[in-house]
C-alpha cells in the first residue's frame, strides 16, 4: 500500500464504488468519478433515489468487492472500439465523452480526468487529435480513464467511508439530466479517517448557514437563489469588517473609489472580459444598447484613471474600491456565503512606473500580512503563471512573473508554483487562509497586469515630458466580503472576538422593576461606544441567559435588587461564566482592555 500514492486510492475507490453500484444496480448509467479533496465521488442514473441509508449497503459491497482480489486491467483502444464497447454497456455517457474528445481532442486527455466540468472548444483547437484513449476494467465494471490505479484491490485500504448523496447536472449544466453523486472519504488508516469525520463534525457544528440564521446575521430566500440577504445584526458585522478595512487602506495611502455596476458591452470587449468571461455574465439592455453588469471591478477603475492627465510625480496612484459584482454560477453548485452570484470585492488597482513594481507588491504582501493577523489567521502562498488563454506576449508574461517571484524572495516568503494557473491578463500571487480546522480558504490575491494599460492605452509623462506606459496591480485581500464573513463565522464557531460582534453586552433585568436601572445601565455602556442590548421581556432570567449564551454574545449583565441597591452589575463573560460584580466604569474599563 505504500508504493500507492492516496490520489490513486481515491482514484481507484471511485472505480470500486461504480462497481457496487453495478453490482446493487445492474440498470445504472455512469457519470464521472473523478479524485476530490479527501476522498472521491462518482455521478450515477439510476431509477431508485437514494438517500443516506443506502450508503451502508453500497460502503459494504464496496468492502466485499476488495475482499475478492480483483485486478485493475488497462487496456488501450481505438475510439472506434471504445465507442462499441460503451454502446454495447449501454453507458449513454460515456459516448457523450467520446464524442466530445473526437471532435476537439486532447494531448493530455484532461477532459477524462476532471471530467464533471465542460469541455473548452479552445483548448482542444490547438490540440492534436487523439485516436486512442485507455479503458480500466475491474471485475464487471469498465470505464473511460486515464489512470493510474492500483494493481489489485488487495492494495486499497477498508480507511474509507460513504458520506454523502445529492443531485448533480450532468457536466454541470442545468438544461442537462439531474444525476445522483455519492461522495466519499478514503485515508491511508483508520485513524486518519477518524481524525477527518471528527473534522467534519466540528465543521458541521460551525456551518455558516446554521450559524447565520441562530445568530440573526443572514438568510437566504428561493426568490433571490444566490443572493444572500443580511440582517440588521449581520449589517453590524460587515459594517465592522469594512471600516476596519477602511482605515488599513487609509493608513496605506490608498484613495477609495466607487464604480458603477452598469457598464456598456464595448467596454467589456476592450477589456477582454468578453471573450474570457461573458458566460459568467448578466446583460441587460439601455436605450438598445448592451449593457453588463459587472464581473470584476478593473475597468471601471481604469476609466477613473483615464479621466485625467498624470504625471509620474503621482504615481504610484492607489484606488481601492468595495466593488459590487455579480456573476453567474450554476445553481448546483451555490453554497452559503461561500459561493454566490452576487458580493463584493475587497478590491484595489495600482498604478505604476516600471520602477515601482517590486516596491509596491511588496508594500501589498505587508497590508494583507497584517490584516490577516487581526483575524488569527496564518496563510500560504501560491504563484500562478500564464494560462492558455492568456493575452499578451511570452516577454510580458516571464517579466511580470519575475516581478512576483522577486517580491517574494525579497519578503523571503516561500511559495508554490501553480502552472498555467493565472488570470488571462497576467500572473497572480494568491494568499491561502488556514481556519482553526485546518481548512484553507483562497482570499487574496495579488495580480501583475501589463496587458490592461496596453489595451487601454494607458500613460503617464515621465521626467523628459514623453508618454510611458504604467503597470496596473489588480489586488483583493479579504476577497469576497460575504465569503470571508462566511469564514470567519465558521472560524469562530459563531463566537466573534469583542471587536467583531454585533452584539457585545447583553442587559438582563431580573423583574419589570429592576428595568429602569437596567436601561440606564445599557444606555451608559452605549455611551461607552459598546454594542448593547437591554432584555427586557417577560422570560425567566435563566432563559434570558440561556438564549443570551445560545446568540454567543460576549458578556452578559445581570441585574437584580441587589445589583440595584449597590449600583453594580453581575457581569457574566462567554464560556467563563459568573466573573463577579462590579461598578459599570469597572465593567467598561475591562471591555477598553480586552479590545
Amino acid at each position: 500500500m505504500k508504493q500507492n500514492s492516496l490520489e490513486k486510492i481515491r482514484h481507484s475507490l471511485a472505480h470500486i464504488l461504480a462497481l457496487a453500484i453495478k453490482n446493487l444496480y445492474p440498470e445504472a448509467k455512469f457519470g464521472v468519478g473523478p479524485v476530490i479533496e479527501n476522498g472521491f465521488y462518482y455521478d450515477i442514473e439510476i431509477r431508485k433515489s437514494l438517500s443516506l441509508e443506502d450508503l451502508p449497503k453500497i460502503e459494504k459491497e464496496m468492502k466485499n468487492i476488495i475482499k475478492q482480489e480483483i485486478p485493475f486491467r488497462k487496456k488501450i483502444v481505438s475510439l472506434d472500439e471504445a465507442r462499441r464497447i460503451f454502446k454495447g454497456l449501454k453507458q449513454p455517457y460515456k459516448i457523450e465523452l467520446l464524442k466530445d474528445l473526437e471532435k476537439y481532442g486532447t494531448t493530455e486527455q484532461d477532459e477524462i480526468r476532471q471530467l464533471a466540468g465542460k469541455i473548452n472548444p479552445s483548448f482542444g483547437a490547438k490540440s492534436k487529435k487523439i485516436k486512442k484513449v485507455s479503458i480500466y476494467q475491474v471485475g464487471d465494471f469498465v470505464d473511460l480513464c486515464r489512470g493510474p490505479h492500483v494493481k489489485n484491490t488487495r492494495d486499497l485500504p477498508s480507511s474509507f467511508k460513504l458520506i454523502k448523496v445529492s443531485g448533480a447536472y450532468w457536466r454541470g449544466e442545468e438544461t442537462n439530466p439531474m444525476l445522483q453523486r455519492i461522495m466519499g472519504l478514503a485515508f491511508l488508516n483508520e485513524k486518519e479517517l477518524s481524525s477527518y469525520l471528527a473534522q467534519i463534525e466540528e465543521a458541521e457544528k460551525r456551518d455558516h448557514r446554521v450559524l447565520g440564521k441562530n445568530l440573526e446575521l443572514f438568510s437566504f430566500h428561493d426568490e433571490g437563489v444566490g443572493f444572500p440577504f443580511f440582517h440588521p445584526k449581520g449589517m453590524i458585522l460587515r459594517n465592522i469588517l469594512e471600516d476596519y478595512w477602511k482605515k488599513e487602506h487609509q493608513k496605506s495611502g490608498y484613495e477609495e473609489v466607487k464604480t458603477p455596476i452598469l457598464l456598456s458591452k464595448s467596454l467589456w470587449m476592450q477589456s477582454g472580459h468578453w471573450d474570457h468571461y461573458k458566460e459568467n455574465m448578466y446583460f441587460t439592455k439601455i436605450d438598445n444598447k448592451d449593457y453588463a453588469i459587472k464581473p470584476m471591478n478593473c475597468p471601471g477603475g481604469i476609466l477613473i484613471y483615464k479621466s485625467s492627465l498624470h504625471s509620474y510625480r503621482d504615481l504610484p496612484l492607489r484606488m481601492a474600491e468595495l466593488g459590487l459584482v455579480h456573476r453567474h454560477e450554476l445553481s448546483g453548485v451555490l453554497q452559503g456565503l461561500f459561493r454566490v452570484r452576487s458580493f463584493t470585492q475587497d478590491d484595489a488597482h495600482i498604478f505604476m512606473t516600471p520602477e515601482q513594481v517590486t516596491e509596491e507588491i511588496k508594500k501589498v504582501i505587508d497590508l494583507t500580512a497584517r490584516i490577516y493577523k487581526k483575524f488569527g489567521f496564518s496563510y500560504h502562498v501560491e504563484l500562478s503563471t500564464k494560462p492558455k488563454n492568456a493575452m499578451g506576449s511570452d516577454d510580458v508574461w516571464q517579466k511580470a512573473t519575475k516581478s512576483l517571484k522577486q517580491s517574494l524572495k525579497e519578503k523571503k516568503l516561500d511559495f508554490i508554483i501553480n502552472k498555467g494557473e493565472g488570470a488571462f491578463y497576467g500572473p497572480k500571487i494568491d494568499f491561502h487562509l488556514k481556519d482553526c480546522l485546518g481548512r484553507t480558504w483562497q482570499c487574496g490575491t495579488i495580480q501583475l497586469d501589463f496587458v490592461m494599460p496596453e489595451k487601454f492605452d494607458l500613460f503617464y509623462i515621465d521626467k523628459k515630458g514623453k508618454k510611458q506606459r504604467p503597470v496596473m496591480l489588480h489586488r483583493t485581500i479579504l476577497g469576497s466580503i460575504e465569503r470571508f464573513i462566511g469564514i470567519l463565522t465558521e472560524n469562530y464557531g459563531g463566537e466573534f472576538p469583542l471587536w467583531l460582534a454585533p452584539v457585545q453586552v447583553a442587559v438582563l433585568p431580573i423583574r419589570e422593576k429592576n428595568v429602569p436601572f437596567a436601561k440606564k445601565v445599557s444606555e451608559t455602556i452605549r455611551e461607552n461606544n459598546f454594542r448593547t442590548e437591554l432584555w427586557s421581556g417577560e422570560d425567566t432570567l435563566s432563559k434570558k441567559i440561556k438564549k443570551a449564551e445560545e446568540q454567543k454574545i460576549p458578556y452578559i449583565l445581570v441585574i437584580g435588587d441587589q445589583e440595584e441597591k449597590s449600583r453594580k452589575v453581575a457581569v457574566r463573560k462567554r464560556k467563563k461564566g459568573d466573573i463577579g460584580k462590579m461598578t459599570i466604569s469597572k465593567f467598561s474599563a475591562m471591555l477598553l482592555k480586552e479590545l
